[in-house]
């Protein structure tokens, strides 16, 4: 196997483990009628915990290094409850209140944030890829809660501000870490932040009231926190030593793609048109952001080409 071909297999199946993941929290919430605030408890918890033990076996130096100067604390501890707990939070609600493609797809609406934030933050007007990225999502989100029907929700509120939020909150989960990120590990920076965010909402949870569960709701929820966040992370990860991350970015619409694969099939999910439209849209968002930033600049463009050849 090639190193792109393990690009592909590190950066599709990472997703894809998200997608099962996604489904199997919607299997939880509507067959075993688990807490979400417990699922997400348990996730952040054992998760982190796993990622931390992993990363004490591979740099035990640098996992503690990062917790011996304040100001490292406090952003990861910012990271941890102003962008791993939410992004975890929303999601899952959405999924409860909606369904997992759903929620899956307007999580996808982080890149539109981000867009407004450093808009907002530099005082200028976006670029105009991300003009166009704005438009395909504010007509995403449009046909995908309403399937096309102007006069009608086809989603319950909270489902539109949860998703809605899961996407706010994919936003922080990106720029919060920046600093972080270009100093230490991704993986001990994801792991204390899953593990402090777990503790902090560990009264939240009320982890100490343990549902009662089937055999396979118990297997479902260790593959959640296995397979569906420590693995799939660790291949994500994994994929961008071979692939550059507007691949990776890009390979990652098989996440929606599995969950909706998976909720029609298997939980019976009814899935219209015009949803498919709208999460073409809003998915289009991640593939315009990974283009070359001057290829909306015909002229300049070519130029750049012609002098790379």
């Amino acid at each position: 196997m090639t190193d792109k071909q393990k690009g592909f297999f590190f950066a599709i199946t990472g997703p894809v483990l998200w997608g099962f993941s996604g489904s199997i929290a919607q299997y939880l919430f509507t067959q075993e009628s688990i807490p979400t605030e417990w699922i997400v408890g348990i996730r952040l918890i054992f998760a982190g915990l796993m990622l931390v033990i992993w990363c004490a076996f591979v740099d035990s130096k640098e996992l503690f290094a990062i917790l011996k100067k304040p100001r490292y604390i406090i952003q990861l501890l910012a990271f941890g409850l102003l962008g791993m707990l939410p992004a975890q939070y929303t999601y899952f609600m959405a999924i409860k209140y909606g369904n997992a493609p759903t929620a899956t797809v307007l999580q996808f609406l982080g890149p539109l944030f981000i867009i407004l934030y450093l808009s907002f933050r530099k005082l200028q007007l976006p670029r105009r890829i991300d003009m166009i990225s704005i438009v395909l999502a504010i007509l995403g989100t449009f046909l995908l809660v309403t399937h096309g029907h102007i006069n009608q929700l086809m989603l319950s509120p909270a489902a539109i501000l949860w998703g809605v939020g899961a996407g706010l909150s994919q936003a922080s989960y990106t720029l919060l870490p920046r600093e972080l990120l270009k100093r230490f590990d991704a993986r001990i920076v994801t792991g204390w932040s899953m593990l402090l965010g777990g503790i902090v909402f560990a009264p939240f949870a009320h982890l100490n009231q343990v549902p009662q569960l089937s055999g396979i709701a118990w297997i479902s929820i260790i593959f959640i926190i296995t397979g569906g966040t420590m693995f799939s992370y660790l291949f994500y990860l994994q994929s961008l030593n071979y692939l550059t991350p507007s691949t990776t970015g890009m390979l990652s619409a098989f996440e929606p793609l599995t969950a909706t694969i998976l909720a029609v099939t298997v939980l019976n999910t009814k899935v219209s048109g015009a949803e498919l439209a709208g999460a073409l849209l809003i998915l289009g968002i991640t593939f315009l952001q990974a283009l070359p930033p001057n290829l909306f600049n015909l002229k300049r463009y070519q130029k750049t080409h012609s002098s790379d050849n």
